[in-house]
């Protein structure tokens, strides 16, 4: 039995978005993922991508004194790489949190979900990231909608 299936040019789509530090930065980094997810018909589980997106972000709200954050997107060679940059030179460690705790368990979270997940020291301070890899078929994803012309 033979059967054809398609598959992706290896397409290389990244953007990076400045985001003001402050309550309203996770979501609208929420925002940026799930348009870069649409824009670039990227197959990730988009929920999840979003998901992680707001733990990193949350992160570097709660532990940057800098006036912006930085999210970083990138799809290519079969995923997708979300990164956070931020001004603290301080390495997040994830914690050991009880089951129950209300905080303290982003980076588990992260580090449980994501296909990988790392961070780096930048000039400006560090950045944390997370990848998820292409899927065939996935079953979580954005809703897309008209373009809002904020990623390309």
């Amino acid at each position: 039995m033979s059967t054809m299936t398609t598959t992706r040019a290896a397409e290389l789509h990244a953007c990076r978005v400045r985001l003001a530090r402050g309550a309203a930065a996770a979501a609208e980094a929420r925002r940026q993922v799930r348009a870069a997810i649409c824009a670039w018909n990227a197959p990730v589980d988009g929920d999840l991508a979003v998901l992680l997106t707001s733990e990193l972000v949350t992160n570097a709200i709660k532990h940057t004194r800098g006036k912006t954050i930085t999210l970083s997107l990138r799809a290519t060679r079969g995923q997708l790489r979300v990164e956070v940059h931020d001004t603290s030179a301080s390495l997040p460690v994830p914690a050991d949190a009880p089951a129950d705790a209300e905080a303290g368990r982003g980076l588990m979270l992260v580090a449980a979900l994501a296909a990988e997940w790392g961070l780096y020291r930048t000039p400006a301070g560090k950045a944390v990231y997370f990848t998820l890899a292409f899927q065939p078929d996935p079953r979580s994803g954005v809703r897309c909608g008209a373009k809002d012309g904020r990623v390309s």
